[in-house]
């Protein structure tokens, strides 16, 4: 994954990709990782010139295969780091980027197959332990996450993180009670542990206790542009009816970050539900301008619309949402008003 370990919610994909990152795209054959590539991207072409004088330094694989995944050229950055393992096989830097290319591109079995073989060659290495529970968890192997949690405390005993995925495990799970006490043992253990501090806010507003509230405020205190402590708390606050408040604290997610889009959806949602509609609707404007595939930003804009009176204006974006997700009831019905009024 783009992330460190225990981050919540996706990575926001770069804002460009290469053109043509897919399979055989790049003007060679299949499996040729020494060809010399043009992508227009400048770091990779230098690479790739690198490449091409010195085919045998595996460092310049695996950095090539680093930047394609940055840029999303999944099967690219696939090819180049097997190549770098095929000269340097028990690199643990190429394993453990290897397997969150594996995982970003919806091939998880391969992800998780890399780490046990990472694990393998270095059973003792707490971060390849660590990653390895993560994975594991994150395929709802919560048993065999937790044996690899068992072994990191084995070695370390006061290990902050793998209390942290002991939460995780016992969250997914339903078993709130453990999963508290797990993050309230990584927070004691690492106060600095944002993501602990964001759980335990979870859990507790999950509960309808106030203490949520300290926990969320505690996540931005140690970590304070972390988008996702922010838009806790502004979930936290729309959740508990300080409507106000909850929109401040999405524009200070879009000050840290202008292409978050669910910070613009999420305050026209409560715009909408504040009876301010024209600003509801500036706002869906945002979100899609950031992102134009956002299939919920379309639908809300489009009801927006249609209460504004703009019935015109409604049927494009429902419409719009229907091309994005034919299924999507909510546009269907809407599209549906909107054609009997006019």
């Amino acid at each position: 994954m783009k992330t460190k370990i225990g981050m919540i919610g996706l990575a926001i994909a770069l804002s460009f990709a290469l053109a043509g990152c897919g399979g055989n795209s790049q003007g060679k054959q299949e499996g040729d990782a020494d060809a010399v590539m043009t992508t227009g991207n400048p770091a990779i072409d230098g690479l790739s010139t690198e490449i091409s004088q010195n085919p045998n330094d595996p460092e310049l694989y695996a950095e090539r295969g680093r930047l394609f995944y940055e840029n999303d050229g999944f099967d690219e950055a696939i090819r180049d780091l097997n190549k770098a393992l095929s000269m340097d096989s028990t690199n643990v830097e190429y394993l453990h980027l290897l397997a969150d290319v594996y995982l970003d591109y919806f091939q998880s079995r391969r992800a998780l197959k890399t780490m046990e073989r990472a694990a393998e060659l270095y059973p003792e290495r707490i971060p390849t332990l660590l990653k390895l529970s993560e994975f594991q968890q994150l395929l709802k192997q919560h048993e065999e996450s937790m044996k690899t949690i068992n072994r990191i405390l084995t070695l370390d005993p006061q290990n902050a993180e793998a209390y942290f995925m002991f939460g995780m495990n016992f969250k997914e799970r339903g078993d709130t009670v453990r999963a508290i006490n797990s993050f309230q043992k990584a927070v004691e253990l690492d106060s600095e542990l944002a993501d602990g501090w964001i759980n335990l806010g979870q859990l507790y507003a999950a509960i309808g206790d106030p203490l949520a509230l300290r926990y969320f405020d505690n996540a931005i205190r140690v970590a304070p542009d972390n988008i996702y402590a922010l838009h806790a708390r502004a979930d936290y606050l729309s959740d508990i009816g300080k409507l106000p408040e909850a929109i401040e604290m999405y524009r200070r997610i879009s000050r840290v970050d202008p292409q978050y889009e669910e910070a613009y959806f999420n305050s026209g949602l409560i715009y909408m539900d504040m009876d301010s509609i024209e600003q509801a609707r500036q706002q869906f404007d945002i979100a899609i301008e950031t992102s134009p595939t956002h299939i919920r930003a379309y639908y809300y804009r489009g009801l927006a619309q249609e209460m504004l009176g703009n019935a015109a204006a409604a049927k494009k974006d429902y419409e719009q949402a229907l091309r994005l997700a034919p299924n999507y009831e909510k546009a269907q019905e809407g599209l549906e008003r909107v054609k009997k009024a006019g």
